[in-house]
């Protein structure tokens, strides 16, 4: 007898149907797998057969062979235990046939029957819902998950044999548990920006690329409060979307990263070791899966000890910065993920990070030439903020908090819904993303501002690039303000935060200090 049973394998961050073929049919006992399966699929032989009888049913001592359709497609993980058991117990008869039309099935067996959750719930959710299924079956432990997605019926389970009662019609579809509410508590930063002391400038630094989006790079001494200022960046960010915590929680759960509720309330924060690789860092492998850029996408990428980074990993980010996504081909398939993510690195200014410090610094010229080779221009030229960091003094050790993460984060979201009812429609979610027909419009450049651009352009290295950039920064200063169109004092501002590139001080135009009113 001949069973189908609808499955999904996981492809990038998205999940394609699969058609589980179980044929039964006369001949030596045999248990055969085929459809461009991997090893962990292949084994799902051995974990399908004792939970078969372990959960009391038969298991046909006859020749049995199950097909993944379509064979073109690789099919990865444990995922497909469950679909494998179920259409073997079709087809010889345990389970009614009429039930498998309606219903689609995702979960790993454990040797006893138990159901383990596997990776991709939300993308596998998804994908029912897009082939029109009434249901999907799945462990219990990502029911909640799963039940994201509207329109989709889930039954969240625990064993095979409470499987089987579902798809009978024995035993209702369990709804469900409701996903927990995030209170205010799981909002909080654990960390705050008044901690922060003698940074009035880099903490400013921080407010502007947190409420537009920018990409960041500081520079300054060991011990300074680099790693300090990037680890409290994601307190005073607005909390994502329901489309973005979708987007969130879909990655989440493909990288197994299954903490927390069921939905993202709060923006990733990555920060990779720099002994990473370049397929670590972008996205990569056999078998393509998303790096640590893919990851943090809608969040924060935190390159500490920038200059430390393989120079192959660091030009792999360029596209991503660039493009927000990257494409990983492998042989003949290429695999697209996300990677819409606030750049924040740091670094020192030569190896031993005490360039200038007579006394201190101790590092050749050939050896601080090799250290600013690591940094390639056309990837300083992608951040928008580039900023020092120097070592406060006993006084400013000494003073009060430049601000906190909860005043900061109030300004921050007030600049963020200016720049929604601004770009409402457009696609672009933040300044950070005007596109150049964007800048123009929203951008006009009059005759003061125009100059102050002309005369950056010729006493700086100012990139055409580098021109949008410092554009789309002075919007986020003007935005900050509460002003309507971006004036000089905005442009000279933003400007001044493009001030130098790693060890070499630049020239540019003196800029007022803005502050917001």
């Amino acid at each position: 007898m001949l069973a189908r049973v609808t499955a999904f394998a996981i492809d990038g961050l998205d999940s394609r149907p699969v058609t589980v073929e179980v044929d039964i049919r006369a001949g030596l006992p045999a248990f055969a797998v085929v459809g461009l399966a991997d090893k962990a699929v292949r084994e799902a032989r051995e974990r399908v057969h004792a939970a078969v009888l372990n959960s009391g049913f038969q298991f046909p001592q006859r020749r049995i062979t199950s097909n993944l359709a379509p064979a073109y497609l690789r099919k990865v993980g444990p995922g497909f235990d469950l679909a494998i058991a179920v259409g073997l117990l079709a087809a010889s008869g345990q389970v009614p046939l009429e039930a498998l039309e309606r219903w689609a099935v995702f979960g790993e067996l454990s040797l006893g029957g138990e159901l383990r959750p596997a990776r991709g719930t939300l993308s596998v959710a998804e994908g029912a819902r897009r082939l029109g299924m009434e249901g999907l079956v799945l462990p219990r432990e990502r029911a909640a998950e799963a039940a994201l997605v509207e329109g989709l019926r889930v039954a969240g389970v625990t064993t095979l044999r409470e499987v089987i009662e579902v798809l009978a019609g024995e035993r209702p579809a369990p709804m469900p548990p409701p996903a927990p509410a995030a209170n205010d508590a799981e909002r909080e930063p654990e960390v705050d920006l008044g901690d922060v002391r003698g940074h009035t400038e880099p903490v400013e630094a921080l407010v502007i690329a947190a409420a537009g989006g920018h990409h960041l790079l500081m520079e300054g001494p060991p011990g300074t409060g680099k790693t300090m200022l990037a680890r409290r960046l994601p307190g005073i960010l607005p909390p994502p979307s329901r489309a973005e915590a979708i987007e969130v929680t879909r990655i989440r759960s493909l990288a197994g990263l299954h903490a927390g509720p069921a939905l993202a309330v709060t923006r990733p924060f990555r920060a990779p070791h720099h002994g990473i690789s370049a397929s670590g860092l972008v996205g990569g492998g056999a078998v393509p899966a998303p790096g640590e850029a893919t990851l943090a996408h809608h969040g924060v990428l935190f390159l500490d000890e920038l200059s430390e980074f393989a120079r192959p990993a660091l030009e792999a980010l360029r596209q991503p910065l660039e493009d927000g996504h990257v494409i990983v081909v492998r042989g003949q398939h290429a695999s697209l993920f996300p990677t819409r993510f606030m750049l924040v690195a740091a670094t020192n200014p030569c190896p031993c990070g005490f360039l200038g410090e007579a006394g201190r610094c101790r590092c050749s010229e050939p050896d601080i030439a090799r250290h600013r080779r690591r940094l390639s221009g056309p990837l300083l030229d992608r951040v928008d903020l580039l900023i020092g960091v120097p070592r406060p003094s006993a006084d400013d050790l000494a003073a009060g908090p430049a601000t906190t993460s909860t005043a900061a984060r109030e300004r921050v979201l007030a600049a963020r819904e200016r720049q929604e009812h601004r770009l409402a429609g457009t696609g672009a979610t933040c300044n950070a993303r005007l596109t150049p027909a964007l800048l123009r419009r929203h951008v006009p450049l009059s005759g003061p501002v125009d100059a102050a651009l002309r005369d950056a352009h010729e006493r700086t290295r100012l990139s055409p690039r580098g021109r949008q950039r410092v554009l789309r920064v002075a919007r986020t200063v003007a935005d900050l303000e509460g002003a309507e169109r971006v004036g000089t004092t905005h442009v000279l501002r933003a400007l001044s935060l493009r001030q130098h590139e790693p060890g070499d001080a630049r020239d540019v135009p003196p800029a007022p200090t803005v502050v917001a009113g």
